[in-house]
């Protein structure tokens, strides 16, 4: 009896030291701009590389240059347009565009306008002042400011598999439109990132 609750006692505790090590969480923090790479999808460096480089043509663009001079020494109002993704993943391109927008609207060559679901939450808000705040304070109706050109863009990727190998390149396209006449001020492609992805092969 004794010998047989011995080896009970042995048997719990091996699944009690399994069950501990098993569900343990390992948590640790890294520097922001620690390149990882786990799966070889698109993530947080991906889009620092290709909003830095897009910005940096956009800002350095002759055209874009000439059309700010055209206008007289105004600063010139943009609208970020949706960034489609029209890759084979799922990419979150609200950080694209987000970043863009930091990033130009902090060089102080332009300003932005809210659009998309900004925007109708701003319109919702002035038009429910109109019956619930006071006359003095109540925000005015037609009275944004216009934008004169709108970015917006695509994420694409092709995909190219042989084996236990997968190489990913990503096409961002971003360009900028004159609101007013439909002339494309600005267009790039970023094709920078490109990763091949091996894959441990199934041991038989």
């Amino acid at each position: 009896m004794k010998k047989f609750l011995g080896i009970v006692g042995v048997i719990l505790l091996v699944f009690a030291s399994c069950a501990s090590s098993g569900g343990s969480t390992a948590v640790q923090r890294v520097d922001a701009n620690t390149q990882i790479d786990l799966s070889g999808y698109w993530n947080d460096t991906d889009v620092k590389i290709v909003c830095q480089a897009l910005i940096n043509d956009c800002l350095n663009s002759p055209r874009v240059d000439q059309a700010i001079k055209a206008m007289g020494g105004k600063t010139p109002i943009v609208l970020v347009g949706r960034f489609r993704n029209e890759s084979s993943e799922h990419i979150d391109t609200s950080i694209i565009t987000s970043t863009m927008e930091t990033v130009i609207f902090n060089s102080g060559k332009m300003d932005f306008v809210a659009g998309g679901s900004t925007r109708d939450e701003l319109r919702a808000e002035r038009q429910d002042q109109q019956s619930n705040a006071s006359e003095a304070t109540a925000a005015r109706l037609a009275n944004e400011t216009g934008a004169n050109f709108m970015l917006f863009g695509s994420v694409k990727t092709i995909i190219d598999k042989a084996g236990n190998q997968t190489v990913r390149t990503y096409f961002v396209n971003a360009e900028m439109t004159n609101v007013t006449t439909n002339q494309r001020m600005w267009m790039a492609t970023n094709s920078e990132i490109k990763k091949v992805v091996t894959q441990a092969k199934n041991k038989l």
